[in-house]
């Protein structure tokens, strides 16, 4: 068809979404929206102007301004709660013309205080403070609280809880097979024995160190001006304490305050969280990378979705789409948390932009990541174990106990046991490259000549029961 004979999908609207996460995924990563949107953005840069001005009036830190009633900082503090559709299409009105976002916030709000007689009655004081909205600030100021305010938001309300309910789902698949024996594999070879529980407790153990390191975060943020100097702070009243009052309000904010920066928060505090979660999402793709290969090997079986599909010409197939979709995901994610890490941290002598528009993709960094824990927990509620093949497997490999053998022999040599030499070696001749039957690990234990005992108990033992202490280990789980 020629293309002149489209429609250009362009011209729909509603817009069509360009991104995935906006359109095809959007269910499962919206709650983002309400912290790193560009909305969320210009909200918070709404909040942070609303509590420096009443910071300013409440403490008079200003000389002659006055104080504000409760029910002039209650306005104040309405203008970001109802913050909504008509809101942003006036800021954006705005912002077309002073071309300048956080410049457009400071007149949104100046017009917000002139109407306040029309709700507060003619003997309301917020038409006179206007010039003490955005006061001695650069736009950085404003910034730099806002994203600190709205990465908190998405990491403590969104991400942390999808991420904690993800590794206490995991912990718990973990002690519910705690003692399923399963035969591990060491570059993709029969090895040593454990137990499915034990396997799953490591990475869920590995994943809730990240989270505590993550959740112990801290947010940076300041208010000190053009190059951090608070030079327009002391010109315009030199009598007041800048820095305790730009701590007292930056902490108020529920930020801990950086007392020495450029114009810019140096953003370290972004590039250490980004590095936590980066990590966070390697070991994510660890699991989702073991669980498909568990599947595939038949360990666990997925429980097929009535009417779902899993090939377009192969009735049969049940793919593991979950654990693929996290793994790409947490790929993406992950290399936009590397970029965000690697660039913020840098800023040309006392201020350059680039932080501004790599900011702007925090949202999708996170939102790739939200969108895997979410295909994960969904991957993992639609899996079964197949305990009867696991136990063929086991039986299937009793080489594997050569490994206990030449340990015991190895015990009795020293304890002066005669005959109990070279047991490496006698062991590796026997079972390298070889499938064994229980009856002929017998048969060599049974020709050793070890103490009774010693016999008896390697006699006894299969590669179902050789899984030494992997049942009571994952008790040392933390989450």
């Amino acid at each position: 068809m020629p293309d002149a004979a489209r429609t250009r999908l362009a011209d729909i609207t509603p817009p069509i979404a360009l991104g995935p996460l906006d359109g095809r995924y959007r269910a499962a990563v919206a709650a983002l929206t309400d912290h790193l949107s560009e909305p969320a953005l210009n909200r918070e840069r709404v909040h942070v102007e609303v509590e420096w001005l009443i910071h300013l009036t409440g403490r008079q830190v200003v000389p002659g301004a006055p104080r504000l009633s409760a029910a002039e900082q209650a306005y104040l503090r309405d203008v970001v709660a109802t913050f909504g559709a008509e809101q942003i299409e006036a800021l954006g009105a705005i912002e077309r013309v002073t071309v300048h976002d956080v410049k457009a916030v400071e007149y949104f709000l100046k017009d917000r205080l002139a109407a306040a007689p029309d709700v507060l009655g003619p003997e309301t004081v917020l038409p006179s403070v206007g010039e003490l909205v955005h006061f001695a600030c650069t736009s950085e100021d404003i910034n730099n609280l806002s994203y600190a305010l709205m990465v908190k938001g998405a990491v403590t309300e969104v991400w942390l809880p999808a991420a904690r309910a993800l590794v206490a789902q995991l912990a718990d698949m973990a002690r519910e097979n705690a003692a399923i024996p399963m035969l591990a594999r060491t570059h993709g070879q029969p090895a040593t024995p454990t137990t499915l529980g034990k396997e799953l407790a490591v990475l869920a153990h590995r994943l809730g160190r990240q989270l505590r390191r993550i959740e112990g975060t801290e947010y940076l943020g300041k208010l000190n001006g053009a190059t951090g100097t608070y030079g327009a702070h002391l010109a315009a009243v030199p009598g007041a304490d800048w820095p305790v009052e730009s701590r007292v309000f930056v902490e108020g904010l529920g930020l801990t305050w950086n007392p020495l920066t450029t114009q810019i928060e140096s953003h370290d505090w972004q590039a250490e969280l980004y590095a936590d979660v980066a990590r966070f999402n390697r070991i994510l793709h660890n699991l989702a990378t073991d669980v498909w290969t568990y599947i595939s090997l038949g360990v666990f079986r997925q429980i097929p979705v009535a009417g779902a599909t899993g090939s377009s010409t192969m009735p049969h197939k049940v793919n593991p789409i979950r654990f693929e979709n996290a793994e790409a995901n947490l790929e993406i994610s992950s290399a936009l948390l590397d970029t965000l890490g690697a660039t913020l941290v840098t800023s040309r002598l006392q201020r350059d932009l680039t932080d501004s528009t790599t900011q702007r993709n925090i949202g999708p960094a996170f939102g790739h990541s939200l969108l895997a824990i979410d295909n994960l927990r969904r991957g993992l509620t639609a899996l079964d174990v197949d305990v009867e093949l696991l136990a063929r497997d086991l039986d299937a490999n009793w080489e594997v106990l050569g490994e206990p053998v030449q340990s015991a022999m190895r015990a009795a040599s020293v304890a002066g046991v005669t005959g109990m030499q070279n047991p490496y070696e006698r062991l590796k001749e026997l079972t390298r490259g070889k499938r064994l039957t229980g009856a002929d690990m017998r048969e060599f234990i049974a020709g050793l000549g070890l103490p009774e005992d010693v016999a008896a108990r390697l006699t006894a033992m299969t590669p179902a029961t050789y899984t030494g202490a992997a049942e009571s280990l994952v008790g040392y789980l933390d989450v």
